[in-house]
């Protein structure tokens, strides 16, 4: 039967918004432990969140999503329906009936979170978000957490590049209609707005989030109308001094010179197509000589860090710019590599050593050191038992404590504030669209020498 829905994630069934190997392990460790009579305390777990490797071009990663994993492991609960969609699954035919008659409905995660404060920046494997706790919470959280962190980090990483060479224009994210789903649409205004975008297209984020929602027209509006100075017309009838008037539909010139009736009363033009360089250096006459000098000119047309830094290098008087499919799909990598990965077992350290995929074992904690000027000099990674580094800051921070939240999140505007003096402390050769720089995590002593131990242990 067909279920007809503009959406089929909910706080409802978001638990099952995961893998079903984790699932699959959730009724394994459970039925081993009711096996062997071990109580889920006497179970603990701690995993990892982090990136294993750069996505092209990037010389350093900015953390996002948090806010959204944290509502996860709050809210996510097994319903009747849900615990009957399993109970039915044959695979589960040799577990315990007490698994969804008793533990399942009255689950709830139930973990130890710390995590970088959102809108940091980090390096690969660097941990970003540390969970500990019953091995069965930990791991069915997984999947979740990944989803939604492994996307706004893209994201946000991306807008990052993009807003360090904007400088001070105006940046608004236009990716919804390209972005992977609905929900990803939201994400990736969230994540454009924390690394520094000013606004977006999306109104689900205005009315969710707070993130000012805004937009011209469409061509399709300019079309309607047999004249073009119509189209104009009429949306300035009814928008006054916030219109922003497409002019590009026929000749992008000849539809500046239609806005000399307007004077500055109108607040912008968009240029959606062509070179924008050239056109918007005649636009600007244009504008000026007619008595415009104060309209805004916006830019738009599958626009990206590198297109932008080509037309602020040429002077171009661009005073706007709409990013959309390149920022929401981080088009030119849109991916990332983020895992998640067990690195202690009830007080024993663990370790993965497939190849290149090494974890470094055991609990730690991130460093971050800074030159005398304030600017970034490195992160060491080191055991969290370990002495502080001196003059160092620790980047992992509680957030939550046996389920429950120790610490408020702060709201959106104030992780945007917190990204945009942080991000003043990483040195300009990170920002580089082009040159990629090497960059080490340097290992405590102690983890150097367990990560070698536990190496040779398992060769």
């Amino acid at each position: 039967m067909t279920n007809y829905s503009s959406g089929y994630v909910n706080d409802e069934n978001m638990i099952l918004s995961t893998d079903f190997y984790q699932l699959t392990m959730t009724a394994a460790y459970f039925q081993y432990n009711l096996e062997n009579n071990i109580k889920e305390e006497d179970d603990i777990a701690a995993f990892e969140l982090f990136i294993r490797k750069f996505p092209k071009n990037r010389n350093y990663l900015i953390f996002a999503g948090l806010e959204q994993a944290i509502y996860y492991l709050l809210n996510a609960r097994f319903t009747k329906r849900t615990i009957d969609f399993l109970r039915n699954k044959p695979v589960f035919k040799r577990i315990d009936s007490s698994f969804f008659d008793e533990y399942l409905p009255n689950f709830k995660f139930n973990l130890n979170v710390w995590s970088m404060e959102e809108g940091n920046y980090f390096f690969p494997n660097e941990p970003i978000m540390r969970i500990q706790g019953p091995i069965i919470h930990a791991q069915l959280a997984e999947t979740y957490l990944l989803n939604v962190i492994n996307y706004q980090t893209l994201v946000a990483s991306k807008a990052s590049r993009i807003r360090n060479i904007a400088l001070d224009k105006i940046l608004l994210e236009f990716g919804t209609r390209r972005s992977h789903s609905p929900l990803a649409g939201v994400y990736a205004a969230r994540a454009s707005y924390i690394a520094g975008f000013n606004g977006t297209s999306n109104v689900i984020a205005d009315i969710e989030l707070g993130i000012n929602s805004t937009g011209t027209m469409a061509h399709s509006f300019v079309q309607k109308f047999d004249k073009e100075i119509d189209s104009f017309k009429t949306y300035f009838d009814i928008y006054d001094e916030n219109s922003i008037l497409l002019i590009d539909t026929y000749d992008t010139e000849k539809g500046a010179e239609k806005c000399a009736q307007f004077g500055n009363k109108i607040k912008g033009v968009r240029i959606d197509s062509g070179d924008l360089i050239n056109h918007a250096i005649k636009v600007r006459k244009i504008l000026d000589e007619i008595g415009c000098e104060k309209v805004l000119i916006v830019a738009s047309s599958d626009l990206n860090e590198y297109k932008i830094k080509e037309i602020i290098d040429q002077n171009a008087p661009i005073d706007a710019f709409g990013v959309g499919t390149e920022l929401a799909t981080s088009r030119d990598d849109p991916t990332i590599a983020g895992v998640y990965k067990l690195i202690e077992y009830n007080n024993t350290p663990k370790i993965k050593i497939s190849e290149e995929k090494i974890t470094y074992p055991g609990i730690k904690q991130v460093y971050r050191v800074f030159e005398k000027n304030g600017k970034f000099k490195e992160d060491i990674l080191a055991l969290d038992d370990e002495s502080t580094p001196s003059d160092s800051t620790p980047l992992l921070q509680p957030i939550m404590k046996n389920g429950e939240l120790i610490r408020k999140l702060p709201e959106i505007d104030d992780i945007q504030a917190f990204y945009r003096e942080n991000i003043k402390k990483l040195p300009e050769r990170y920002k580089d669209l082009n040159e990629v720089q090497t960059f080490e995590l340097k290992l405590s002593k102690n983890l150097d020498k367990l990560t070698r131990s536990l190496k040779e242990k398992f060769k």
